[in-house]
């Protein structure tokens, strides 16, 4: 059965967010099919222009799958 698991994070937390989902995919035993991504441009979240290093956000999708569960 194919899923989709997603993951959000910032730039500025990307190693973390990459040791998460080597986690996730080893521990889940998913056989992953693919992994595609997206950075946003940066937000300002309104926190005038001494906020000019804000984090960018990243979206992370992995298509995978596992068998059905036996009913």
């Amino acid at each position: 059965m194919q899923q989709i698991k997603i993951f959000k994070t910032v730039d500025t937390d990307i190693a973390e967010t990459e040791k998460q989902i080597n986690r996730w995919m080893r521990k889940s035993g998913a056989r992953v099919l693919s992994i595609t991504g997206n950075i946003a441009s940066q937000s300002n979240s309104g926190g005038g222009p001494m906020n000019s290093f804000a984090a960018s956000d990243i979206l992370i999708i992995v298509h995978y799958e596992i068998d059905r569960p036996s009913a």
